[in-house]
């Protein structure tokens, strides 16, 4: 397979649970293209839903009227994807979530949901959640790469 120039690929969807896997399938598309492995396909379709169903849910609180941006440039050794919402962010995080408790959630001791940002981070290699400037289009931006084998034997 020959390399590609850099691709830039723009999907708006609805905030209306279900077109997260408009999201999901574009982004196995790309993937696909680029040569990822099916198993790497698969975690970057569960992250990119999740991080989708939490730009509905928590960044646009299911408002019809507004919608998700996801933007995926591909590039040699990576696919990064950006989710973008328009609300304001989740208060006080800088950089990446804490890390759940999962034997208290397990336990009733903690809201069995949050573990969203926590199963995304383990899906992809690079994870970055941003508030927006204004209290507007925040995002999470997601990276996945290529295995080196890949990239060497598309190389030669």
């Amino acid at each position: 397979m020959s390399r590609v120039k850099p691709t830039t690929v723009e999907v708006r969807l609805p905030s209306r649970l279900g077109y997260e896997k408009v999201a999901m399938s574009t982004a196995a598309a790309v993937a696909k293209l680029m040569g990822f492995r099916e198993d790497r396909v698969e975690d970057l379709k569960t992250a990119v839903a999740e991080a989708c169903i939490n730009a509905m849910e928590h960044g646009n609180r299911l408002n019809e009227a507004l919608s998700v941006g996801v933007v995926l440039s591909s590039c040699d050794d990576k696919l990064e994807v950006k989710v973008i919402d328009d609300g304001k962010g989740l208060k006080g995080l800088k950089g990446l979530p804490r890390k759940p408790d999962i034997d208290k959630k397990i336990h009733g001791e903690e809201d069995p949901r949050g573990m969203g940002m926590f199963l995304i981070q383990a899906l992809v290699d690079e994870a970055e959640w941003v508030a927006g400037a204004n209290g507007k289009s925040s995002y999470v931006r997601l990276v996945i790469r290529l295995d080196p084998e890949v990239v060497e034997a598309e190389a030669l």
